[in-house]
């Protein structure tokens, strides 16, 4: 594997060398150069942060599939690493796929999927998954250890696993496909990291949840057990499930030797264009922190036109709060904060008022008294390309994207609480804009794609009044 991870530290100081910054993050977790896809293996190991990642060095395009590797103090400001992982053994010729880390005995400890196209590249009808083993001494150079579990007869997708300690035994979510063409969740139970039985099939899909369950990730909040998983194969119903794939959770009970107990059933956790493949893990004070890949399959991607396609979420705190998993940013985001600039609170009437005229890298956060204010919309814009706006008629918040030039025009949007106020938190970075709203009851994640000289940040309202009751904004940097 040497020579492999030879080969693809070469081509990253080569793509980094000639890499496009129009559109490349200030503060968000991206690739040196080429491509990055799903989180994998989030840890707290040994004093810092490591974040893995799906990754191809080689170009700004999806390809075989190596782990990627940044490491981190805080979870806000990420140092690159060497390529972990790179495929080319028997068992993961065409790609190192997701998986978990672990702390095995002081050994960070890396279970990923690799795979195989037994009829051509991309032909999903004809593959070989199976789970695989790779150690470290040091946190960075990682040895493979070789196959530790092959899929059940009639399984053939069986990929992504997370794996986890609890009561004296390891235990492993790995997301399915079953002969039905249904998506499930199997659980194993392992007495090591290469010895593993199957428990039993923790979840399963029902008639519109799916044909696939990827990047499963089972862990407790509160009193209950959440199971997050990115389904494929959803329909649209609504407002909801309007993305390629979707990612959410369904919350229950369970103890080790027992079926989990869905209490609810599949929920989508963010609303945005773009949010899939969240993996979690526990920070060094015992919070849940969750981060995902911010894109989806299939979209416009217009990075790739300088050498680079995705990035991560920032990372964000779960918690339980009324029967409803919440998101917000985790506190270590403020320090990112720079310059501060408090706003007075005022009434805007069937206008557009300018905050600032080059919003590259924001935090806002404006709360809105909606039973005071009478306008159509209201809310914040970015430009002519993005709006995060109150829709009055529909009762619904909505995030709109019109980049023409790319052809991007859609919406996304939640519904509106009509019994309390409306704040909007949102994050702006030169391709990204994350929005929490009343402390993470719902959130929405979507890339954006403005020039630099369309970036200026306005508050407006249309076809009557909104009250903006308070409202501050930071800039923004890393480092």
């Amino acid at each position: 594997m040497k020579q492999r991870l030879e080969r693809a530290e070469q081509a990253l100081r080569d793509g980094k060398a000639t890499r496009g910054d129009t559109f490349y993050p200030h503060f968000h977790l991206a690739p040196p150069a080429g491509w990055m896809n799903d989180p994998n293996g989030l840890i707290y190991h040994q004093g810092r942060y490591h974040a893995f990642y799906q990754h191809h060095p080689f170009s700004e395009n999806w390809g075989p599939m190596h782990w990627g590797h940044a490491t981190s103090q805080d979870m806000v400001n990420w140092q690159h690493q060497p390529v972990a992982l790179a495929p080319g053994d028997e068992y993961d010729r065409d790609g190192c796929f997701s998986g978990s880390a672990v702390d095995d005995n002081g050994v960070l400890s890396l279970i990923y999927t690799g795979h195989v196209w037994l009829s051509g590249e991309g032909n999903d009808s004809a593959i070989r998954e199976v789970q695989c083993l790779a150690t470290s001494e040091d946190g960075i150079h990682f040895t493979k250890q070789g196959v530790v579990l092959t899929p059940p007869d009639n399984i053939m997708h069986f990929r992504d696993p997370k794996v986890w300690r609890e009561l004296g035994y390891w235990w492993m979510v790995i997301g399915a496909r079953d002969e039905h063409d249904c998506g499930q969740v199997l659980l194993y139970k392992g007495d090591s990291l290469r010895e593993w039985t199957l428990d039993r099939v923790l979840a399963k899909a029902d008639d519109n949840t799916g044909y696939m369950w990827e990047c499963p990730d089972f862990f407790p909040l509160g009193e209950e057990r959440i199971l997050m998983c990115s389904p494929q194969g959803i329909k649209a119903q609504g407002y909801d499930y309007r993305n390629l794939f979707q990612s959410g959770c369904l919350r229950g009970t369970w103890q080790p030797g027992q079926d989990f107990e869905v209490l609810e059933g599949f929920t989508e956790l963010d609303h945005g264009h773009d949010f899939y493949a969240p993996q979690s893990f526990t920070a060094a004070d015992g919070r849940r922190v969750v981060i995902a890949w911010m894109d989806m399959w299939e979209s416009v991607m217009p990075s790739k036109a300088q050498g680079w396609a995705g990035c991560m979420t920032l990372p964000r705190e779960l918690t339980l709060r009324d029967g409803n998993v919440c998101m917000v940013p985790v506190d270590e985001v403020r320090t990112l904060r720079r310059d501060h600039h408090p706003l007075l609170p005022h009434v805007i009437r069937n206008s557009v008022e300018q905050i600032t005229d080059n919003a590259q890298a924001i935090e806002i956060i404006a709360q809105w008294d909606l039973s005071a204010s009478d306008a159509q919309s209201f809310g914040i814009k970015l430009g002519d390309g993005v709006c995060v706006f109150a829709d009055a008629q529909a009762q619904r918040l909505c995030l709109r994207r019109d980049f023409p030039e790319y052809g991007i025009n859609d919406h996304r949007s939640v519904a509106l609480a009509a019994d309390k106020p409306l704040e909007m938190r949102i994050f702006i970075d030169r391709s990204s804009v994350e929005v929490f709203v009343n402390q993470g009851d719902a959130t929405l994640s979507s890339r954006i794609y403005p020039q630099p000289d369309q970036r200026a940040l306005s508050f407006f309202a249309e076809k009557g009044e909104a009250v903006l009751v308070q409202s501050e904004y930071w800039t923004l940097s890393a480092g």
